[in-house]
């Protein structure tokens, strides 16, 4: 999997060009982005970036499946009523047969259940996760958003089903910093990932656009703080931004943007803990000039024992949490 993997959460819905979806798709495969992470729920409307990128997967890519890792998801509320969203084996099942018919693909790489369901069993969950891998629809099966004693528990119910859970994706970024912190079982996520053999792939690594340069002047018409939807008014506080600010201060002394450091950061953990690790960071593309940059920050991701404390120093009272560690006890974000 590619250090850098380009997500479909924003950007590749109806409300977008199609050319332009195909032109950022076509630069990150030129180079060296191989994943390309979805979700049934991805737009909009819900399913639309499914469709679109099987047309320019069908289009483009045609001859190319082998050299790619395409992932979906399913989890979140699609329709009204109980099978309409959660874990149950039902909802699994159609929704990746749906999203396969969107993708006009026969299988994916990777599907993960997007977020626990606490009203469904754990177990069935799981057991329908393993029979979507020995049907042939998915390779390997994973897990988003779960707490770090429910990914241990999840995860050995996958070992003993002999199709074990292959990686987790959390949010995780300098000001959410949830994936390290100890949970009611004293384990934090990476630690309980890596003992069991999860790999993770970090999502909103930039905090939805906070941790850029873009709102530091104010907030651009059409941008996401705009429309109030992922990244609400009400992060890009005074505080917020002058926390960005000194970043950036940082971020200039390095030659990177604001967006390059956050990404170098969640990288540089790489080799920190040795298998304790983060394999990959998604990232969103609104054009190809955006992910250029955010993929030459591999050329620098090296940090000083001094500038990590000052990022420490800078963000440690950040408690910004972006879909943090989801438990049995609620459901996020209904």
């Amino acid at each position: 999997m590619p250090a850098i993997s380009l997500g479909f959460w924003h950007n590749f819905g109806d409300d977008k060009p199609l050319e332009n979806q195909r032109a950022i798709m076509r630069r990150a495969f030129d180079r060296g982005v191989t994943h390309f992470d979805l979700a049934n729920n991805y737009g909009p409307p819900a399913g639309s970036a499914e469709r679109n990128v099987g047309t320019i997967l069908r289009e483009d890519f045609r001859g190319l499946r082998d050299e790619l890792i395409i992932s979906s998801k399913a989890g979140w509320r699609m329709q009204p009523g109980p099978y309409g969203f959660g874990g149950s084996r039902k909802y699994l099942m159609a929704s990746l047969d749906a999203s396969l018919e969107h993708l006009g693909l026969d299988y994916v790489d990777i599907f993960y259940h997007h977020r626990p369901d606490p009203d469904t069993p754990l177990e069935e969950t799981m057991y329908a996760l393993r029979d979507i891998v020995a049907s042939g629809k998915a390779l390997y099966v994973g897990i988003s958003s779960y707490s770090a004693d429910l990914t241990a528990e999840a995860a050995e119910i996958m070992r003993e089903e002999g199709c074990p859970l292959l990686i987790h994706q959390p949010s995780y970024s300098i000001v959410n910093r949830w994936v390290e912190e100890p949970d009611d079982s004293g384990d934090n996520l990476l630690t309980s990932a890596a003992d069991n053999g999860l790999g993770v792939i970090a999502f909103s690594p930039l905090a939805q656009g906070l941790l850029t340069d873009r709102y530091l002047d104010g907030i651009p018409e059409g941008s996401r703080a705009a429309s109030d939807k992922s990244l609400s008014k009400e992060m890009l506080s005074d505080r917020n931004l002058g926390m960005v600010r000194e970043l950036k201060k940082l971020a200039d002394s390095r030659g990177q943007t604001v967006a390059q450091l956050a990404l170098a950061w969640v990288l540089r953990r790489q080799g920190e803990y040795g298998e304790k690790t983060v394999t990959s960071a998604l990232v969103g593309a609104s054009s190809v000039e955006q992910l250029d940059q955010n993929l030459d920050t591999l050329e620098n991701l090296e940090f000083t024992d001094d500038e990590l404390a000052t990022i420490d120093r800078v963000t440690s009272d950040a408690g910004i949490n972006i879909w943090g560690a989801a438990t049995r006890s609620k459901h996020v974000g209904e």
